[in-house]
């Protein structure tokens, strides 16, 4: 179909680019000011940091560069992508990159939030979560920003494609995916949850 046929460059992507990728790096510093703003620390605090922790029911999640969830953020930007592609195709690719960047960076602050941390604890199968660090929510951001690069090279029916299998794939290895992760933090279903902490309570 021609609307899911989007073009990887074109006459409006480099106006204003430059502006849009300072905006962008200011949304990066902000983002992480207000995150050490929130008490979050810059790295784990077992003094040895890695670049992936795959274990999702230790301590040590979400407090490296990377681990399973990262995949759903990696998810954030194929959608990102395809969302402004489909109600914004007059905006440049950097504006587009720059506001899921923003969207990205806002829900990283947010999550690290106390309001937020707790309703992850008493809402979904994430019981000793007690936030991010900052290079793991950076090292988040940055899949988002991988997404929607691997989204505009492929197109929007492949990353939709893309999307779902990764939402398999996840919901096969943690017992989570991006899906039940909104689900149970909007509308928590406690059968969900019981099926996700068997074995882990």
């Amino acid at each position: 179909m021609a609307w899911m046929d989007v073009p990887k460059s074109g006459a409006r992507e480099g106006r204003g680019a430059p502006s849009a990728w300072t905006v962008t790096a200011v949304v990066l510093a902000a983002s992480t000011l207000l995150l050490y703003g929130e008490g979050r620390l810059w790295w784990c605090e077992c003094g040895s940091p890695a670049l992936w922790k795959g274990d999702v029911w230790t301590s040590h999640c979400s407090q490296h560069l990377s681990d399973p969830y990262t995949i759903s953020h990696f998810s954030h930007g194929l959608i990102f992508f395809s969302f402004f592609a489909l109600v914004r195709p007059k905006w440049s690719i950097a504006w587009r990159f720059c506001a899921s960047i923003f969207l990205a960076a806002f829900w990283e602050v947010l999550e690290n939030s106390p309001l937020v941390i707790e309703r992850y604890r008493s809402a979904t199968m994430s019981l000793d979560y007690l936030g991010d660090s900052i290079v793991n929510s950076l090292g988040d951001i940055a899949a988002c920003a991988i997404g929607f690069v691997v989204a505009r090279r492929i197109g929007i029916l492949y990353a939709m494609g893309l999307f779902v299998a990764l939402e398999i794939v996840s919901l096969l290895l943690i017992k989570d995916n991006l899906t039940l992760n909104v689900l149970m933090l909007v509308w928590p279903i406690d059968a969900i949850k019981q099926w996700q902490t068997a074995g882990h309570g």
